[in-house]
């Protein structure tokens, strides 16, 4: 009768590098088949380590998901931050925007492991996780209603702009450009959006202007 196989030694890893692998995983197992699917023993198979390599760094599946959640809340706030500065000081606000569009399109297709349990979140997601985005969410909104304050100080005054729906509704057009570039990064490029940005920008400049015939 033969003997029943073993699984593998696992090769020995640094705490920090067995960590950052075991989070990587139970995020894959997320994107791919949603939150349900998530437990010691996914994680552990994903990667083809034993079980108690897992225990060896977290306690349980809640304080690896409490990791997890922690990392990539900070990973997206860092990147949007990169391309979202507080204070843009005097650029120009038509620059500012073009360059923002063709940052976070770039932050999403270079990291969609990151945004995609964001922007498009898998069956199953914990309202835990959900309250952390929205949370989140409002503060990006807070962010862009100063941005939007800036840049109609720049062109003039605000000329009684509701800025609280205005950001909301910028947020929603992000957030959604952001799927799109998930979805289809070849179709949806950093080029495709900036670029209709601009002639959009251009075509409100030009709106705002009074006719040349002087009627």
């Amino acid at each position: 009768m033969p003997a029943p196989s073993r699984r593998p030694y696992a090769a020995r890893m640094a705490p920090d590098d067995r960590r950052r692998q075991l989070l990587d995983a139970a995020l894959r197992i997320i994107i791919r088949d949603g939150y349900g699917a998530v437990s010691i023993e996914t994680i552990a198979r994903e990667v083809d380590v034993s079980r108690p390599v897992i225990y060896g760094v977290f306690d349980d599946l809640g304080d690896l998901l409490g990791a997890l959640l922690d990392r990539q809340e900070k990973r997206a706030l860092a990147q949007l931050g990169a391309g979202l500065p507080a204070t843009p000081g005097d650029e120009d606000p038509r620059a500012f925007v073009v360059g923002f569009v063709r940052s976070m399109v770039d932050v999403v297709t270079k990291d969609p492991d990151t945004w995609h349990p964001i922007l498009l979140p898998p069956d199953g997601t914990p309202r835990v996780v959900r309250e952390r985005i929205d949370r989140d969410r409002e503060r990006v909104r807070e962010q862009f209603a100063a941005l939007l304050a800036w840049a109609l100080e720049r062109r003039g005054g605000s000329a009684g702009v509701d800025l609280e729906l205005a950001s909301h509704s910028l947020l929603v057009v992000v957030e959604q450009w952001g799927r799109l570039v998930l979805r289809d990064p070849e179709r949806f490029t950093a080029e495709r959006l900036a670029g209709f940005v601009e002639r959009l920008l251009d075509g409100l400049a030009t709106a705002g202007e009074p006719p040349r015939d002087g009627r």
